[in-house]
């Protein structure tokens, strides 16, 4: 795989955002974007067109993650669920926008690069389809 690919992420938690960014990096990912909220995500989406797009389910605002994720889906980005919250009645919510991983937290940096590598590899190969 190459360690070339762009990683959008949605984290309201600066500080969080931050430490994952220089794990992704440190990874060999490119981070084209730390954002807090749905709206400011979706229009980063538009202009930066990341490869994949790690969320956070709980966020503030009128979007929640799992529905930033659905409005990804419809733009064809595959997104990775990054959160603390694994309540069935979350996971039912999130399995309808179909992601290509959900990590809950607190995470290891095996269970992210895993999730990202199986999540891009997955992507690629629907998209030869």
């Amino acid at each position: 795989m190459s360690q070339t690919h762009k990683v959008l992420i949605l984290e309201d938690d600066a500080y969080l955002a931050e430490a994952l960014q220089l794990k992704l990096e440190l990874l060999g990912y490119t981070v084209s974007g730390l954002c807090c909220t749905g709206g400011e995500a979706l229009h980063s989406a538009l202009v930066r067109r990341p490869d994949v797009v790690l969320v956070d389910i709980v966020l503030p605002g009128d979007m929640d993650g799992i529905q930033v994720a659905a409005r990804f889906k419809e733009m064809g980005i595959p997104v990775v669920y990054l959160t603390a919250y694994a309540d069935n009645a979350l996971l039912e919510r999130a399995k309808v926008t179909e992601p290509y991983g959900y990590i809950v937290k607190p995470y290891t940096e095996r269970e992210l690069q895993a999730n990202l590598a199986m999540a891009l590899f997955k992507a690629e190969a629907e998209r030869k389809i």
